[in-house]
């Protein structure tokens, strides 16, 4: 199974947000540069995290995006809910479509929620542990300075 890039690209800033930011601002352009994100899709992406209030913006000097929570209570699932309509029921066949009788369409439901499962247990702290355990660089520290 394979999620979609605008997914792939939003846990990507979610999780850079997490393991890089500090609780600090970060701006798009340098989550972008990190991920390898055009930074420009990356601020589409990002509003619909803003509007699912999973992650919160800071303008002006200094300014940037935060997790809007506490990393350990912010799931893939959310991430992947925000970004994407949550998977609907497949609808009703009608007479007309006598293919159907023969597809397993009695397997997707069940597929979408263990998947939804997976991602529902799957924090950006675990994210972070483990990528910590596979020896995933973290950023320096930022040093910005204003006159």
């Amino acid at each position: 199974m394979r999620l979609s890039l605008q997914v792939q690209y939003a846990i990507c800033g979610c999780f850079d947000l997490a393991y890089n930011g500090r609780g600090e601002p970060i701006q798009i352009r340098v989550i972008g540069e990190r991920q390898g994100i055009p930074p420009r899709y990356l601020e589409q992406i990002f509003q619909r995290l803003r509007r699912a209030r999973l992650v919160e913006s800071k303008r002006g000097p200094g300014g940037g995006y935060t997790l809007a929570r506490p990393s350990t209570e912010i799931t893939l699932r959310e991430i992947v809910e925000a970004v994407e309509t949550p998977a609907r029921r497949p609808r009703a066949r009608g007479a007309r479509e006598p293919l159907s009788a023969y597809r397993p369409t009695f397997l997707w439901p069940k597929l979408t929620e263990r998947m939804a499962q997976v991602l529902e247990a799957t924090t950006l702290e675990s994210v972070c542990r483990e990528a910590a355990a596979a020896a995933v660089r973290r950023a320096d520290p930022q040093h910005m300075y204003f006159i």
